[in-house]
């Protein structure tokens, strides 16, 4: 799955780069930054793919759109200006993290603790990933932004699973990996170009894709969450929502 988005990701965003070639300004320093933009993405989709196969999309989509927060944590380490609301907001956001793992195992697919770790982890290379492609499109051309995580995932996962004779793809599940490779790019894109004008609020922002995850999750997969896991849902919503109007 991985290994198919890269390589549909790619073929939209090789070209462009190609014709717009090596941008001016390229030093170590950028090079570091898309390396590790590339790395986190990569990462953190292939334990967002692991925590879907464990557990319920409404288990997985609010703890990984803690990524959001992860980036602005970052960014405010990095010399953005944050003021105690928003540290606050924070707070309250790893709380409904918390909330939303807690239900009792066997509830839904798979234990929810397990699915919130593999989460958690995705959220963390996730949050890297976005910090660092925020870094990149203040210094480069926005194409650029969208090359690294496409790159590493083609070199390190789609070319050894090609020489293994592991890359298939059955027709069923074509229209749904392109899609996928394409919305992660057109994702990427919107939040690089957001990011120009503020890191923090960009993350947040973005990070509000969980909720119509979890809509999605109740529509298609009838998934059904514990008071406790719904009041966890709901925290991490608000909290982002609220967050992302502080820092407007």
């Amino acid at each position: 799955m991985l290994a198919w988005v890269m390589l549909v990701g790619f073929v939209v965003t090789a070209p462009p780069a190609a014709i717009d070639g090596l941008p001016e300004g390229l030093g170590a320093s950028e090079l570091g930054w898309l390396a590790l933009a590339g790395a986190g993405n990569v990462g953190g989709l292939l334990l967002e793919y692991v925590a879907l196969r464990a557990g319920m999309v409404s288990i997985v989509a609010p703890v990984v759109s803690t990524e959001g927060a992860i980036a602005a944590v970052l960014a405010v380490i990095a010399g953005e200006a944050v003021g105690g609301v928003t540290g606050a907001l924070l707070g309250l956001i790893v709380l409904g993290v918390v909330l939303a793992s807690s239900g009792p195992v066997g509830r839904g697919p798979g234990d929810p603790r397990r699915t919130a770790a593999i989460a958690g982890a995705a959220a963390l290379s996730f949050g890297v990933g976005l910090y660092a492609t925020a870094r990149v499109s203040e210094a480069l051309p926005l194409i650029w932004a969208l090359i690294p995580a496409r790159l590493v995932g083609v070199a390190a996962v789609a070319v050894p699973l090609a020489a293994a004779g592991r890359l298939r793809l059955t027709r069923a599940a074509l229209p749904f990996v392109v899609a996928s490779g394409l919305c992660e790019v057109l994702g990427f894109a919107s939040y690089a170009a957001g990011s120009r004008h503020g890191i923090a609020v960009s993350a947040v922002l973005a990070s509000q894709f969980a909720a119509l995850a979890v809509l999605f999750a109740y529509l298609f997969f009838r998934e059904r969450l514990t008071r406790l896991q719904l009041a966890g849902v709901a925290v991490i919503a608000v909290g982002v929502a609220v967050l992302s109007a502080v820092q407007a």
